[in-house]
């Protein structure tokens, strides 16, 4: 019999950890892995499941009927079946899903997810019948809802036989410039692949201008100026007229105050003393830039973008804009709009040809002319009253804004289709000018301090309430606006990337141009069929 030679309390302990190990070593631990594997394949039975189930759910959403339950808009349906991704020659349909989301393992999830929730809120707190198609399908907006991943996805090869010189020459300058980490959009320059967009066109426009509207009458001579009063500018050779309103000169504060809601770090205040001058009652429409794109083709035109032109006519002849690429309005009609997508040397150009053939020394307004004008004696933050802040709506939970008087005077974000309208669709401002604010912006002759690039004033259709307050500033952007300009050299007329500034003339008062009025002068120019005043009825074949 073995003799206890320690405490009941000590070999009690010893004999407990002795059956632990026992337990351990012998018992539980294949209790233990069984249970571990069997625990390990249930999750993974699981994790299959609920994986599988999520890729279906993921599959579901991305179908075009699961599209359609939130986009109900019939124009997004119907002009995606008459696109060129759905009507293909293999007869495959491109669906939402494959050109609105990145390739998958690319952000796809991410990205979904975050288009999903968008799609839900607006299904639930927007009512449907307010959506403005035509607005959501401009290039500004389109552009946020494609994804370049997804266009060489499927188009891997960007030089295919088919494709033309002039195409060719623009995927080479695409794949050069994405190299060099541009971020330069497909549907910069293939807007209408997805869905179709009627007229649309890129690529040189060289029939740009060739046709014109038949009319019977042309004004033989430009305007004549009795005195420092309003009056109708005539553009000879054709029946083109546009009307230029006196301003009297003065004195004003130029900028805005400090506490102004909204303004700009670059609106200093100062005191600007201005001449009195005439100025455009709208901006340069389409009518008058057409006038002179056709009468400076004369000079000869080709396709170069340096715009060379045959000096048969003398040294004084005015070289005028070579063909567009693509449309420059951008398949919003021309008439009476403003004229878009020119540049700021195409602008000073047509202000030279327009003082050439009218013999009055037409340019583009100083800065401190253009915010003179706008505030017509106001020292408001616009021209009419109002608080910036209220005219536009803030955060995601702020109220609706009080809208109505700045509808009234001007074409903003806030109202504007995502283009922009006639100038008659909004009231002028007290000195009798309208689309100061809004619309266009508008090209001034000032350098903007710091760059080498030009001020712009006025705001645009795209700009919020801030962007058309009477001091804000801006300038303009040349390399970012001819981005997707792929001819070399870049064109020195046209902008590729720029649709929302354009400009307006004006013409310092001087008596050197103003003539006793006459029985002549003073006819009405108006009519058609007959030579009245200063009009010609010329013969057409």
């Amino acid at each position: 019999m073995k003799i206890l030679t320690e405490s009941p309390g000590v070999w009690f302990a010893g004999c407990r950890r002795k059956t632990l190990f026992y337990y351990l070593d012998n018992v539980n631990f294949h209790y233990v892995k069984r249970k571990t594997w069997l625990l390990f394949f249930i999750g993974l039975v699981t994790g299959m499941v609920i994986l599988a189930i999520f890729g279906k759910a993921v599959d579901v959403t991305s179908t075009n009927d699961f599209c359609a339950v939130c986009h109900v808009h019939p124009q997004a349906t119907t002009s995606w079946k008459q696109g060129v991704h759905y009507a293909t020659r293999s007869g495959y349909h491109t669906g939402c899903a494959e050109c609105h989301l990145p390739p998958k393992g690319e952000g796809y999830l991410v990205e979904k997810t975050k288009t999903g929730l968008r799609d839900l809120w607006s299904h639930w707190t927007k009512d449907s019948a307010d959506f403005d198609w035509e607005a959501a399908s401009a290039l500004e907006r389109a552009s946020k809802h494609v994804y370049n991943s997804s266009c060489i996805y499927c188009h891997e090869n960007l030089f295919p036989a088919q494709l033309t010189t002039e195409g060719s020459e623009a995927h080479l300058y695409y794949k050069q410039m994405t190299e060099k980490g541009e971020d330069l959009q497909c549907i910069s320059c293939h807007l209408n692949a997805g869905h179709y967009i009627e007229g649309y066109f890129h690529g040189s426009n060289t029939g740009f201008g060739a046709s014109v509207t038949r009319v019977d009458t042309l004004y033989q001579y430009p305007a004549t100026v009795t005195g420092f009063e309003d009056f109708t500018e005539q553009i000879p050779g054709s029946a083109v007229t546009f009307r230029m309103i006196a301003v009297p000169g003065g004195e004003f504060i130029m900028g805005s105050p400090g506490g102004e809601p909204l303004r700009g770090e670059d609106e200093a205040e100062k005191k600007v003393k201005v001449d009195s001058l005439f100025i455009a009652e709208v901006e340069v429409t389409w009518d008058e830039y057409m006038e002179f794109y056709r009468q400076t083709a004369s000079e000869g035109r080709s396709t170069d973008t340096e715009g060379a032109r045959a000096k048969a006519a003398g040294v004084d002849a005015i070289s005028g804009a070579t063909p567009p690429y693509g449309k420059p309005d951008q398949n919003w009609g021309m008439g009476q709009r403003p004229a878009i997508s020119m540049s700021w040397h195409a602008a000073e150009t047509y202000c030279r040809w327009l003082t050439k053939v009218t013999g009055k020394n037409y340019r583009l307004p100083t800065e401190a002319e253009w915010e003179y004008a706008c505030r017509a004696g106001t020292t408001t933050p616009y021209f009419f009253p109002g608080d910036p802040a209220k005219f536009e709506k803030r955060g995601l939970f702020g109220g609706k804004p009080d809208t109505s008087v700045i509808n009234t005077y001007v074409i903003y974000r806030g109202n504007s289709p995502s283009k922009t309208r006639e100038p008659s669709a909004v009231k002028p401002n007290p000195w009798g000018l309208r689309n100061m604010s809004g619309n266009v912006a508008e090209f001034c002759s000032d350098i903007y301090e710091g760059t080498s690039e030009h001020v712009i004033r006025g705001g645009s259709f795209r700009d919020g309430a801030a962007g058309v307050r009477s001091a804000a500033r801006d300038h303009t952007r040349t390399d970012e606006w001819l981005k997707t300009d792929p001819q070399i050299p870049k064109s020195i007329w046209w902008y590729s990337d720029c649709f929302h500034v354009g400009f307006r003339v004006v013409l310092t008062y001087s008596q050197q141009f103003v003539t006793p009025a006459t029985e002549e002068s003073q006819s009405p120019a108006r009519g058609a069929g007959t030579a009245t005043g200063s009009q010609q009825q010329l013969n057409r074949p």
